[in-house]
């Protein structure tokens, strides 16, 4: 009874042993697990090495990095601080 409850609001996390994933992950497991030759690996990074970048793509990479990089340069000096107060300012 719970099960089929459970298949009836959507949150049936196993099928038949394996996990039941939407057609997008299937289709990217798929390819991921594909053994691919020195050919096909050559070509791909050949077509990506072919995308060249455009006038905005240093600024956005710029901006990206930075929203990346911040956070984690603000909590470091936080923990820092709240070490120091700790044991030396206290």
């Amino acid at each position: 009874m719970a099960g089929a409850q459970n298949r009836a609001l959507g949150r049936v996390p196993f099928s038949r042993g394996r996990i039941v994933f939407p057609e997008r992950f299937r289709e990217i497991l798929r390819k991921l697990s594909k053994k691919k030759t020195k050919g096909e690996l050559d070509e791909h990074y050949s077509s990506i090495e072919k995308i060249g970048l455009e006038k905005g793509d240093f600024l956005a990479m710029l901006i990206a990095a930075a929203i990346n990089f911040f956070p984690v340069l603000i909590i470091a000096m936080v923990f820092i601080y709240g070490l120091l107060w700790i044991f030396v300012i206290r």
